[in-house]
Formats: structure tokens, C-alpha cells, sequence
């Protein structure tokens, strides 16, 4: 009999989670089907940029990426939504994206290529947002 093990548990047993992502909230980067996520234990704080896994107050896990880090909370979205989430706190965090397996290869959160898509995605933040939006629009009163 196997038993059922939740993320908060392998990570504080491993230090280290493997796995593949359910969802599109980080297209383009993550994908669905394609991309195996290594999440780490944290250390401290988090920073702008970083991608947390966090559980939220229904027992929902989500990994989106930290917009603004707030006294007493952070501001998170995922990459390919148009909404912000606050109060998420640090009791929250189980852990942090440190890197992505696609296609056999490792890609780090530090390498040059993936710091220059965060900074394009995320500075430019309100303006890919209002497209988002009036893409959801669209595809609303097409259906």
C-alpha cells in the first residue's frame, strides 16, 4: 500500500521537489505537459521575481511569481493571468521554483535567458495585463 504524501511533506523530508505543473497560469514560461518543475526548500524571505509554491488558505497549491514584496505580505500572479493575489505570507510558502527540465535540459532561475523573460513579463506587467484582458473579453462574447 502506497502511502499519500502532499508537497509541504516531501519537501521537508527531501529538500527538493520534482514534478510536472497542472494548470496554463505560467505560460509561456511552464507548460503544462511538457516541463518538469524542481522546486527547493526557501530560505528567508523572497524576493520580486522569485516563483513560489504556496498553498492557499482553501488547500489549493499554486505557483505563481512574486509582482511585490510587502511588509507582511507578497503580491503574486501567474504569468499568464491578469489579476494580482495579495496575502499570501510567508506561512503560505512551501517552497521556490529554482529551475526547469524541458526537453532533457536544465534551465536554472539564475541563467542570463530566463532573467531577461522575467524582466520583460514582469515589467511590462500592466500592459500585458490590459491584453490578457481584452483577449478573455474577446474570447467571451466570441463563444
Amino acid at each position: 500500500m502506497r502511502l499519500k504524501s502532499d508537497f509541504r511533506t516531501e519537501l521537508e523530508k527531501h529538500g527538493r521537489l520534482i514534478y510536472t505543473n497542472v494548470g496554463d497560469s505560467m505560460m509561456p514560461l511552464i507548460k503544462q505537459g511538457r516541463d518538469v518543475l524542481i522546486i527547493e526548500k526557501t530560505n528567508g524571505r523572497l524576493k520580486k521575481y522569485d516563483v513560489p509554491l504556496y498553498q492557499r488558505d482553501s488547500g489549493q497549491y499554486v505557483l505563481h511569481r512574486i509582482l511585490k514584496v510587502r511588509r507582511n505580505d507578497y503580491v503574486i500572479c501567474g504569468d499568464n493571468r491578469s489579476h494580482p493575489e495579495t496575502g499570501i505570507t510567508d506561512r503560505h510558502i512551501i517552497g521556490v521554483l529554482t529551475g526547469i527540465i524541458r526537453n532533457g535540459k536544465e534551465i536554472s532561475v539564475g541563467s542570463l535567458k530566463y532573467r531577461i523573460y522575467v524582466h520583460l513579463w514582469c515589467d511590462l506587467f500592466p500592459v500585458r495585463a490590459f491584453l490578457l484582458r481584452v483577449r478573455n473579453f474577446l474570447k467571451r462574447r466570441l463563444k
